[in-house]
């Protein structure tokens, strides 16, 4: 039994850099199994608007002035991938965001770092009913995901990890990942986490 169970009058769903550099096949940062689970990312998008619950995206955007030691660490990144006015960093067709919906532009793993997420958090639903639960989906599971989930924990929230819906370049980092939402949140399936919203 969780010690806390999802209300969905206070959560929003993350949807963290599904964008063209990290899906599509042959993209600079592709992360295999990052294109398969798109049908059940969209089941989880479609419910949530239609439950009311915000959704919001996330952008990776990368250069060398910016990020000088993701580049250091990821090489490959110094003269293209996630650049500023290029498709790569547009959100994949399959899960445009609609009409109003907040994309959180950043240029760090955690889509906290410098950037407006916390105060949309704070007032998106209003000062009544404020998030207070977070449903992370996308990718990449150990890096982008999990620092936001860190950042989430640290700042308070509860927070669920989509174990089906957010993906990893290998199983042993997706499952790293997993096994440390015992600390950090609840890692769930998206029909877990779709049952429980729907409750």
């Amino acid at each position: 039994m969780p010690i806390w169970t999802l209300n969905k009058d206070r959560c929003a769903l993350i949807v963290v850099d599904m964008q063209n550099d990290f899906v599509r096949e042959g993209a600079i940062m592709e992360v295999k199994d990052a294109k398969g689970q798109i049908p059940q990312i969209q089941r989880l998008i479609k419910c949530c608007r239609e439950l009311g619950i915000p959704v919001i995206y996330t952008q990776q955007i990368t250069d060398a002035v910016f990020c000088p030691m993701e580049v250091i660490g990821q090489p490959w990144l110094k003269e293209a991938g996630m650049r500023e006015g290029t498709e790569g960093i547009e959100i994949i067709d399959e899960l445009k965001p609609e009409p109003g919906e907040h994309i959180i532009r950043k240029r760090r793993f955690s889509a906290f770092y410098q950037t407006d997420l916390e105060i949309i958090l704070k007032n998106i639903r209003g000062m009544e009913q404020p998030v207070d639960t977070i449903i992370v989906c996308g990718t990449v599971t150990n890096i982008c995901c999990e620092s936001t989930i860190r950042d989430a924990f640290f700042r308070d929230y509860k927070v669920v990890l989509g174990t089906d819906v957010c993906s990893a370049h290998t199983p042993e980092a997706q499952a790293a990942t997993i096994a440390n939402m015992d600390i950090f949140g609840r890692a769930m399936s998206c029909d877990e986490i779709l049952g429980e919203l729907e409750q």
